[in-house]
């Protein structure tokens, strides 16, 4: 599968692209059940609640699977799927590798108990020598603003902001004039089982709370361009996997 000129410009004028049903209901429902499986048992690496919004608690809510290449095989081969390569190659430009050290994850936002999701660009904690990384994100069930939606700011990924308009965690502030207007444009795209969105690693994105009572449950992963390598020494200079 290619994307068509219209579906790349897109992406590089937004900084994001929906794929419609680009996985299998089957494929979706299997990744679905193991992950359950996972997040039932809180297997390690795990991510809480409680950790990611920095604070002490008697229990813990988890937030997300961490290194979910090395947990299963089901998980393995999605994060290979071979009709995603030249996709990913023709946004980036050249080969993509795939990363270990970041996403690599089964995100979940837990009835009544998940928080927000700050608006952020996932570069952040990042450390390569630019900025040529995409997200795969895998809707496994029906997805919308009631249970966490992402939305996402148009065009982001190309614009250059000042250390004040984040805060300590450099999560981007909505509670500066600045700020606010550029969030005003906010969008988002109802996203259905086996969807798929691509996002750049500096599109600044956000998600509510669940407040429904059901779980949901995505699969995301990160790739890089051949050429953009990590920084040795620092959190991203980990495994990663040539597709």
């Amino acid at each position: 599968m290619k994307l068509t000129d219209e579906q790349i410009h897109s992406f590089h004028t937004n900084g994001f692209l929906v794929l419609r049903q680009f996985a299998k209901p089957s494929r979706c429902d299997a990744i679905y059940q193991k992950a359950y499986e996972h997040l039932n048992q809180a297997i390690e690496p795990i991510e809480s609640e409680e950790e990611y919004l920095r604070k002490d608690a008697n229990t813990s809510t988890v937030r997300r699977l961490r290194q979910v290449y090395d947990r299963e095989p089901i998980f393995r081969e999605w994060m290979q799927e071979p009709n995603m390569r030249p996709i990913l190659e023709q946004l980036l430009g050249e080969p993509p590798i795939l990363l270990l050290a970041h996403h690599n994850s089964i995100m979940t936002k837990l009835p009544q108990k998940s928080s927000i999701t700050s608006w952020h660009q996932d570069i952040r904690y990042w450390h390569y020598s630019n900025d040529k990384l995409i997200s795969v994100w895998l809707s496994l069930g029906d997805e919308f603003l009631e249970n966490g939606l992402l939305e996402f700011i148009p065009g982001s990924h190309k614009m250059h902001f000042e250390r004040e308009q984040y805060d300590s965690h450099l999560s981007f502030r909505d509670d500066i004039e600045e700020n606010q207007a550029l969030l005003a444009t906010r969008t988002h795209c109802t996203l259905h089982k086996g969807d798929v969105v691509l996002f750049h690693a500096k599109t600044l994105h956000y998600a509510h709370h669940n407040s429904t009572d059901k779980p949901k449950i995505s699969f995301v992963y990160t790739t890089r361009a051949q050429s953009n390598v990590p920084i040795k020494g620092t959190i991203s200079d980990f495994k990663e996997v040539i597709l």
